[in-house]
């Protein structure tokens, strides 16, 4: 695909990304923010149930998730939750630490400050919030990231708790952890101003670098979560949720944006064949006993079981269910999905239909569907199996999900999965779910709290990383360097110590870590590695002699740095030669093919005065010994 194959279906899309604040106290509670956890004390029962807005209205999602009629299982651990979460105790007010963190993220975005904070509440019947409503707040509008040689626009940054963790969800039964519970965590909305997959992906990384160039982040699985809003000329807007890897966001884009343009194929065919919304018809027959032999194994084993049967006519259906939306998936797996998320019939294969092909009903069996339901030759049926209520729900389900396809893609949030697919989660959220929290004041930001955020906000990682590039350093290692934790510490070396910004990139970025990982230099404080290459630097060592002078340090006092340096004894010339020639001669066999010769040869020079020399060097020097 090319830039222009995106544009010619009008391709667009947004991001919404997640990012926990690095802060010691919960947002509206006194509890501590800690390592997560499987372990917990107690478990609560809990039942969710929609309440109207300020406005006399109910919110699409909140009903649709009132059909699942879940039974939501809070497991506790002591440690990270009290009463607040679990709705029993009032809101403490707002922790100013991540209020700051917040603020300070807010405007390295450019946007517009909130003068007055009014903390609003945001349905969640999902179970995924024990309250049933996120406490949430806007802290800025209108900002802006740079990104190539254009503006992406910032909608808004918002400061939110965060939700459990989902454990399962299985039947009506879903189970959550709290201890991700209230934490804080900061909502970037961009703009839909990304036009192909990549460049979404590319704003992420933008937008998650940034973040991390505060410094003030929570860090690791989970941390960070981005949802990621597509659109196509003709569909709507559709939220694929909870994507926890930017790598796999090309492909998610890709794939949505297609099923888009299936789904208005569909719609187009749809519309040619006369159905429309006013026109459109099914119907349903319980079919248990036509189907009582059935020789399909997913069925035979539900009539076994006692479940019903039921088929539902889709008058003038005939191929569309079969018509391919993702890879793998058809206009089918749109049905099958809402079944299972909404009528709780998980059990994969959930429904058949007669537009499929493989392993499936005879055809003498769809024969005896056919009559026994009065289908024609342009219909399509779907077949469904479950009890009572569920079976009832998935029945109404599959109609209303045929209905919509007349009208093309739907509002919809959807699920991410790792092979770059998606499936239906739940109905997008409109703005009924959203009103005003009654526990909570309005908090003003005074101009000299914003005056206080401003003076010491961190540099903006694009701002770094170009003066990075201007002192010399290549490009991926700015880049590397404007986001890494010791960007600060290569700032303050480049002003004390004589090596060139490069070279000095390639020892923080590279010899550092590579000695970390050997346990080579362990509990350095930042004091002693820059005064170490001070004092490399004040006898023109070669910055290799850095990690000799670390290594040696463990365990010393600061004071032993200058005595370690004096002791260090570069090896000139003459001396590497020798080495090279003893080496050399205790080599019985010079037969080995020459390029393997010359890597064992500086493989043990350099183990021998290793950090003192300077790897290119010695392979010049070996490479002219050994022609």
């Amino acid at each position: 695909m090319t830039s222009s194959d995106y544009s010619s279906i009008g391709l667009r899309s947004g991001l919404e990304i997640h990012q926990q604040l690095d802060t010691e106290k919960k947002l509206f509670c006194r509890c501590p923010v800690l390592p997560y956890s499987q372990s917990f004390n107690a478990e609560i029962l809990r039942h969710m149930r929609p309440t109207l807005s300020e406005l006399g209205e109910y919110d699409g999602t909140a009903l649709m998730e009132f059909k699942t009629k879940k039974e939501i299982i809070y497991q506790i651990n002591k440690d990270t939750v009290c009463t607040y979460e679990m709705d029993d105790t009032p809101p403490f007010e707002l922790n100013l630490q991540a209020l700051d963190i917040a603020l300070e993220i807010t405007m390295l975005l450019n946007c517009k400050l909130i003068s007055e904070l009014h903390i609003q509440r945001k349905q969640y019947l999902d179970g995924s919030i024990p309250a049933g409503f996120q406490r949430t707040t806007i802290l800025g509008v209108d900002g802006w990231i740079p990104y190539g040689d254009r503006r992406i626009g910032i909608i808004q940054l918002g400061l939110e708790e965060d939700a459990c963790r989902e454990v399962s969800d299985k039947g009506h039964d879903r189970v959550y952890l709290t201890d991700r519970l209230g934490i804080p965590l900061i909502e970037t909305v961009t703009a839909p101003e990304m036009v192909t997959p990549h460049e979404v992906a590319e704003v992420a990384v933008i937008l998650s670098n940034l973040a991390r160039a505060s410094g003030k982040v929570r860090r690791g699985i989970g941390a960070a979560r981005q949802d990621v809003n597509v659109s196509v000329k003709g569909g709507q807007r559709v939220e694929i949720k909870g994507v926890s890897r930017i790598p796999t966001i090309p492909l998610l884009v890709h794939n949505e944006a297609f099923r888009q343009v299936m789904l208005l194929s569909i719609k187009s065919e749809l519309s040619k064949r006369g159905i429309t919304d006013s026109s459109f018809e099914s119907s349903s027959f319980n079919i248990t006993e036509t189907l009582a032999d059935t020789q399909y194994k997913p069925v035979a084993e539900a009539i076994k079981s006692g479940l019903e049967l039921h088929a539902v006519v889709l008058r003038g259906y005939r191929g569309i269910l079969s018509t391919v939306t993702q890879p793998g998936q058809t206009f089918a797996s749109e049905i099958s999905d809402r079944v299972r998320v909404i009528a709780c019939l998980d059990r994969l294969p959930n429904i058949t239909h007669s537009d499929s092909g493989g392993e499936n009903f005879s055809d003498s069996e769809w024969e005896r569907i056919m009559k026994s339901t009065g289908t024609f030759e342009n219909d399509s049926v779907v077949v469904v199996w479950g009890t009572g209520q569920d079976l009832s729900t998935a029945v109404s389900e599959i109609t209303i999900r045929a209905r919509e396809a007349i009208d093309g893609v739907c509002n919809e949030t959807r699920q991410s999965f790792p092979d770059g697919t998606n499936g239906f989660e739940r109905i997008l959220p409109g703005p009924n779910r959203m009103y005003p929290d009654t526990d909570l004041p309005p908090l003003a930001i005074t101009v000299e709290h914003m005056e206080r955020i401003s003076s010491a906000l961190p540099e903006r990682p694009w701002h770094r990383a170009e003066r990075y590039i201007a002192a010399g350093v290549p490009e991926e290692s700015a880049r590397q360097m404007s986001i890494s934790m010791l960007r600060d510490h290569f700032d303050r070396a480049v002003k004390e110590t004589p090596y060139a910004s490069d070279v000095l990139m390639h020892f923080f970025l590279s010899t550092l870590s590579h000695l970390s990982k050997r346990g080579k230099a362990p509990d350095l404080s930042d004091d002693v590695v820059i005064f170490s290459l001070a004092e490399a630097g004040r006898r023109s060592l070669p910055i290799d002699a850095v990690a000799h002078i670390l290594e040696n340090m463990r365990g010393s006092e600061f004071k032993d740095i200058s005595l370690v340096a004096d002791k260090i004894e570069m090896p000139d010339l003459n001396t590497l030669g020798e080495a090279v020639e003893q080496i050399l001669s205790g080599i019985e066999s010079k037969d080995s093919e020459h390029d393997v010769l010359k890597r064992f040869i500086t493989g043990r020079i350099r183990h021998r005065y290793d950090g003192l020399i300077n790897g290119k060097e010695v392979s010049e020097l070996v490479h002219s010994m050994v022609l």
